[in-house]
Order: structure tokens, then sequence, then C-alpha cells
């Protein structure tokens, strides 16, 4: 279990609203708050999402919120898996939905705890317009997204003014499982890509994309279980990049980055103490 170091002086004013409020509602209905529980390493957490998880009387977790940032949240807290992976999911959206109105409703403090940001491919907006719908007042606390985690440990800027001059977060489909193939819009080559939820299809995006005109020496990472101690890197090119898969085997949850700053991680990667020994790599020349 992860300890974090007491930070209840800092944090007094925001619990002394949240109480006001608490006491002063007159319809008797809970709080619903939205926390992103960041990419996995306890340490990401915000200190507004630990005050707040240490306040919770219900918790709504997903799969990838691990138990050491479970168990920060309240011990009284009641704690509700309704995880989701591709085609496995504990339960429906709108079976969550429910579930965020019906606790809150009963004047409970309600956190809804979500991998990532919750308002990066979470569906934080949709559960947020259900709870508003009835009446119900809410917060949401922003968690590290996976991209900048991921890119961040593996020594990948995002940005770099002489290599990517803005950035894209892409997911690889769209709802109800329908394949997101537009790649006419992901073909410059002065943009970084971040493809989410992609690497079950990571053989035929990477084809799509150099049917459409992308390089196919694009450099192209895969990173797999980011920020967490089993983080792994994968490093290729748009061509090469779904064979050396098929070998590595590398596992979800994993993102993938397209773009020239990919060629900075081995440049990186003698200094960056957060490299991990199990980093495989294939030459981009």
């Amino acid at each position: 279990m992860t300890h974090l170091p007491d930070f209840t002086h800092i944090s007094a004013a925001y619990d002394s609203t949240a109480q006001n409020y608490t006491e002063n509602k007159n319809d008797k209905k809970g709080v619903v708050y939205l926390v992103g529980a960041g990419s996995g390493d306890p340490e990401l957490l915000t200190l507004k999402a630990l005050r707040v998880m240490r306040r919770a009387d219900v918790v709504l977790h997903d799969s990838l919120v691990s138990e050491d940032i479970l168990d920060m949240c309240a011990v009284t807290a009641e704690k509700i898996f309704v995880g989701k992976r591709r085609a496995n999911h504990a339960l429906p959206q709108d079976s969550i939905n429910e579930l965020l109105v019906k606790h809150a409703l009963a004047n409970k403090t309600v956190v809804r705890l979500k991998g990532g940001d919750p308002f990066i491919f979470g569906r934080g907006g949709e559960e947020i317009q259900e709870v508003v719908r009835h009446g119900i007042c809410f917060e949401s606390i922003p968690g590290i997204t996976a991209a900048s985690a991921a890119a961040n440990r593996a020594g990948i800027p995002l940005t770099h003014r002489d290599h990517a001059q803005s950035v894209q977060f892409v997911t690889a489909c769209k709802k109800l499982g329908a394949p997101n193939d537009d790649y006419s819009e992901l073909l410059d080559s002065t943009q970084t890509v971040v493809f989410y939820m992609g690497l079950h299809r990571l053989a035929e995006m990477t084809k799509g994309l150099m049917a459409a005109g992308r390089d196919r020496k694009t450099p192209f990472a895969i990173i797999s279980h980011a920020s967490l101690p089993t983080q792994q890197v994968l490093i290729g090119t748009l061509e090469d990049i779904a064979e050396q898969q098929a070998s590595a085997n590398l596992p979800t949850p994993a993102l993938l980055i397209m773009g020239e700053v990919v060629n900075l991680h081995q440049e990186f990667a003698k200094y960056n103490l957060a490299a991990l020994n199990q980093t495989l790599e294939v030459s981009c020349v």
C-alpha cells in the first residue's frame, strides 16, 4: 500500500466549504465527484483527488484503478466495481449512470473514480449529463491522462519545436465499437498523434494510415501499462510496428504514439531515470 504525506493543513479550507454545502443544502441530495485516478501510479494522484476520496460514502471504480489507489479511499466507503474492458463490461453505461444518481439522491457523497482523466475518452461527460438531469451537483477533478503519463515516462515529448507543433488524441473506436478509420486528418508530419484503445486494431490502422498517405517510415511507439512498474515500450515505424508487436505481444492497456518525437526516446534513454529495463526497441532509421 502506498503512503502519502498528510496534507490536512492544505485542504482544510476546501473541506470546510464542502461540509458547509452538505449541511446547508435543502434538497438533501448528495454530490457526485468525478475523479481522475490518473494512469495507475498512486504518486501521480492529485492532492484534491485524494482529499475527496477520503470523504467518500460510495466509490464507483473502473478496472484500471489499482488496489493501491482504492486503498486510499475512506475505509468506510462502499466500493462498487463498474469496470469496462473491450467486449467485457461489468455494467452497461446506463446502469452506471443510474447508480450515480441513486446514491446521490440518497444524500451520499459519491466518488466516480475513473482511470486517466474523466473527460478524455472516459465517458465522464455522459455520466455528468445524467447527474445534472436529476438536479445533482457535481465536481470534476482532472487526472493525468494515459497519453501524458506514457509519453513522459518513456521520454517522448508529445510536442517539440523542432518536430511537432501540435498533438492529436484519437480514439481507435467510435460509439458501439465502430472503427474510427478516417485517417485524412492524421497525415501531417509536424503533428504527433496518440491513439487510445487501438492496440487490437494496430495492423488495420497502420495499413490505413499508409494507404491514406502517411510516410511509411514515420516513427511509431507502443507503450504498455503506462507509468506502472510493468511498463514496456516498443519502438518501430508505421511500416513495421504491427509485425514487431506480433512478436513482442505487449499487453493492454496500451497507448500508440506516432510522429517524429518518438525518435527522441532513444536520444534520452541513457539518461531517463524512469526508463525500464524491459524496453524493446527496433531502429526507426
